[in-house]
């Protein structure tokens, strides 16, 4: 995938804040006369098209529309309130809602379609293989919605059917399963995007789909607001640490832990210096960080995650630690 196309179609600094209920509202206009693209989403976040009989249209609407705007009908009605994540933990009440362009694999899902839509191939199970399939996506449309607006579900396995090994029941009777593959949509409310603003019905789901834990995003946005007013950083022109901590996992988890207070820029340098890690400065004395050989350089130096054994010389990346306490305040060790 061209590499342009993972950025968004939209910066934060146009951001502008979506209302889910007047969208509701307003889908009841024309929801008669949508129209609803049906994508599957590959486990690598490509989206391929699904090719529906006439008779599943009014279907779709059933699985993926109505009991959506029931939701929200029903939650505009006893006040629900829409919050981000890093204001509300999920409870009754609280529609839970991210921005798009925080979730790269949904971003560049979405990117396929706004993008490259002449290139996304219809899926066929013998060159596709329905089992590498992740999530449905249906897309609507109407010439009068000012929106983009996708709805998104995972596909379980266990909602998928492969192969002519299995039995149906038809009337009293099992007879051979005689399809390539069955498909059961989920029926329950997971994800809606509009614009840039997604609503995640399923915190769960998110992750499942997407890979994106949005408290952990969060925790990980602050501690790089924490690191850049503590210490001087220089990136490749485009860069910056939020953008390169973003699609990189380990260091996400590792940024929960760390205390950005704790040491100052000129004890990391000494320090890395000590224990023979590269840590390349610029002429300002900022630390540069070229690609993500170097970030894990610094995020490990942050996390105190090399030591140098006091008893052999030998130098260590630790990759588990746990901190110990005083005696008497720590359980026993496991064994004893």
């Amino acid at each position: 995938m061209d590499q342009d196309i993972l950025q968004p179609s939209e910066t934060p600094e146009n951001y502008q804040e979506t209302d889910v209920f007047a969208w509701a509202n307003n889908l009841l206009a024309y929801k008669e006369e949508l129209k609803i693209d049906l994508f599957l989403i590959s486990k690598s976040y490509i989206p391929y098209r699904a090719t529906i009989a006439k008779e599943l249209k009014d279907h779709l609407e059933v699985l993926f529309i109505d009991g959506l705007l029931e939701y929200l009908f029903e939650g505009a009605e006893n006040g629900m309130t829409v919050r981000g994540f890093e204001q509300a933990e999920a409870e009754v009440g609280v529609l839970q809602r991210t921005q798009t362009f925080k979730v790269d694999n949904a971003r560049a899902t979405i990117a396929w379609l706004e993008t490259q839509e002449h290139e996304i191939e219809t899926f066929k199970d013998d060159e596709h293989e329905f089992g590498r399939m992740k999530g449905i996506m249906a897309r609507l449309s109407h010439p009068n919605m000012k929106h983009k607006v996708y709805i998104v579900k995972v596909l379980p396995k266990s909602n998928v059917m492969q192969g002519k090994s299995g039995w149906m029941l038809r009337g009293s009777k099992f007879v051979q399963f005689d399809a390539d593959a069955a498909l059961r949509v989920p029926a329950d409310n997971q994800l809606l995007i509009i614009d840039q603003d997604m609503y995640v019905f399923n915190q769960a789901r998110l992750k499942q789909m997407f890979s994106y834990d949005a408290k952990e995003a969060m925790i990980a946005e602050k501690k790089v607001e924490e690191i850049n007013a503590n210490f001087r950083l220089s990136f490749p022109e485009g860069e910056s640490l939020q953008t390169m901590v973003a699609s990189k996992k380990g260091a996400v988890k590792k940024l929960q832990k760390i205390n950005p207070g704790l040491i100052k820029q000129e004890q990391l340098i000494d320090h890395a210096s000590e224990l023979g890690v590269d840590l390349m400065e610029d002429d300002s004395g900022a630390i540069i960080i070229m690609d993500e050989k170097d970030l894990g350089k610094f995020v490990n130096l942050l996390n105190d995650d090399y030591m140098e054994s006091p008893l052999t010389g030998q130098r260590y990346e630790i990759i588990k630690k746990k901190l110990l306490k005083p005696d008497g305040e720590d359980e026993a060790p496991k064994g004893i």
